[in-house]
């Protein structure tokens, strides 16, 4: 089927090009025109210009850390509770308490892991909100910086370089990026001291 088409499109070229011998010339002069060329295109590795930029150094890390300190002090709440209920259940099944007691140590501690859940719940939601912000945050940073880097409108066209399965690094524009982000978070921060 592609042998047909193939054959096909090769003699309307054939046939156009006998009707238009003259005005060939002229076309490929025009489609060269149009064409993009190397220079025209460039790419960012948007990956490596957010771990290397200084606002992530600087606010990204100490929210990552702050995120992970909080996902293991809600683990250890977590294991705790349980292993709370497990020595409940364990005493009870030993009769080393009556029901009674046992009831109302269990209520106690659905109360305290209720307490927990919501304290978590809270917690969590303040911290999407920082990882929100810190994100959009990031981004307008990285947009403004491939912007300024393009005032001269020297690219057409600017990739992120995690969709590109191959290409030449001299099309790489990433460190001139990344000087540009950093030049503008410094811009920010002296502005916010002000």
């Amino acid at each position: 089927m592609k042998r047909i088409i193939f054959v096909a499109m090769a003699a309307a070229l054939c046939l156009a090009a006998c009707k238009n011998n003259g005005k060939t010339a002229v076309a490929e002069n025009e489609v060269e025109k149009t064409a993009i060329s190397g220079g025209d295109i460039a790419f960012v590795n948007t990956d490596k210009v957010i771990a290397e930029s200084d606002l992530y150094k600087s606010e990204g890390v100490t929210l990552k850390d702050k995120t992970e300190k909080a996902q293991q002090s809600w683990a250890k709440k977590e294991k705790n509770l349980q292993y709370e209920a497990a020595q409940l259940q364990e005493k009870y099944q030993k009769g080393l308490i009556t029901t009674r007691d046992a009831q109302a140590q269990q209520e106690a501690l659905e109360k305290k892991a209720a307490n927990h859940q919501s304290a978590l719940q809270k917690e969590a939601q303040t911290l999407d909100e920082e990882n929100f912000v810190f994100t959009n945050r990031m981004q307008d940073l990285l947009l403004r910086a491939v912007e300024a880097v393009n005032a001269d409108k020297q690219y057409k066209l600017v990739l992120n370089a995690s969709a590109l399965l191959d290409a030449d690094m001299a099309l790489d524009i990433s460190d001139t990026v990344l000087a540009k982000m950093n030049e503008l978070y410094a811009a920010e921060k002296s502005e916010k001291k002000k």
